[in-house]
């Protein structure tokens, strides 16, 4: 189209000295005949923003992500009804809810949620708390960054697990070590999304706080809070999941009460249907309390446009 309009009326293309012949001609009768030939070239622009293709990943269905589980569970029951699965190793989805039913009914299995779940909750309070004040005192301090970063790195590469032995030693077997494990992990999940999130604020919004003349406090509010809130979701949520796996270890450590002791206890006796009530409860509490992180951080974050939707 453009090399056509270039031959036919060589004026439009280029631009001529005032009263030349060529001057003349562009603002003649071949101007306005230029112009409509330009004019069929909208609707393929049209076309082609109509047709072009979608690169995110598409509209989000209302709780897509039991999908999964659920598509896993109906595995789980063909091979356990076409004979694939042997009961004494791995018992089929319908003896498994019979024996939560009568767990349920003697109130065997609540008995342990609820000590699991107070386990749990303490250790996941204690450690945000403590993951956050590190955070922040880090963050916004050189001070504080030089005399915690460190240490808490290295604590990032030791595992609350190898911890163990010492923290036995240290505070016994009682609850008071079970619930300092699963702080431990949580804490430093929390510490390190929420610092780096902290130190990823762009330096012209703190210029300009301080152009501003806000106030310590108020600086705090606008700027740092908005500014971290991500990475501090992104700490929570593996926060939670650290809380759940420091619990399924310390529930085997001397318990004698907890999802984790019931599991343990019909691995002594074989009782595979057991074990896969406490697998799933953990499973459960797992996916449901991610899902309220993720709901909270939705609602919090909700000036954010992303892909997740």
């Amino acid at each position: 189209m453009t090399e056509l309009l270039s031959k036919a009326h060589p004026a439009a293309g280029t631009a001529a000295p005032n009263g030349s012949p060529d001057a003349h001609r562009a603002q003649g009768p071949q101007g306005p005949a230029a112009v409509s030939l330009t004019v069929p070239a909208a609707p393929a622009v049209a076309v082609a923003r109509s047709t072009r293709r979608r690169l995110g990943p598409g509209r989000s269905l209302p709780f897509g992500r039991l999908i999964g589980p659920v598509l896993v569970v109906a595995v789980w029951w063909g091979a356990s009804a076409v004979g694939y699965l042997d009961p004494r190793i791995l018992s089929g989805p319908g003896a498994v809810v019979s024996t939560a039913t009568d767990l349920i009914q003697s109130g065997r299995l609540q008995d342990n949620v609820l000590i699991s779940l107070q386990r749990a909750g303490l250790g996941l309070f204690f450690g945000v708390a403590a993951g956050v004040i590190l955070a922040v005192a880090a963050g916004l301090s050189r001070t504080g960054e030089y005399l915690l970063d460190g240490p808490l790195q290295i604590k990032r590469a030791i595992p609350s697990l190898a911890m163990l032995p010492l923290l036995i030693l240290w505070l016994g077997i009682g609850e008071q070590m079970k619930v300092t494990v699963i702080a431990l992990g949580v804490a430093v999940n929390m510490y390190i999304n929420t610092y780096s999130s902290l130190t990823g604020i762009d330096s012209r919004y703190v210029e300009l706080a301080e152009g501003l003349d806000l106030s310590r406090r108020q600086f705090i509010r606008k700027v740092v809070v908005p500014g971290s809130l991500p990475g501090f979701f992104v700490g929570l949520r593996l926060g939670v999941t650290a809380s759940w796996l420091g619990l399924i270890v310390v529930e085997q450590i001397n318990a004698t009460s907890g999802i984790g002791y019931m599991m343990f206890q019909a691995q002594q006796y074989a009782q595979s249907d057991v074990i896969i009530v406490g697998l799933v409860a953990y499973g459960i509490f797992g996916f449901a309390s991610d899902a309220a992180v993720r709901a909270v951080e939705r609602r919090a974050l909700s000036w954010r446009r992303t892909l997740a939707g």
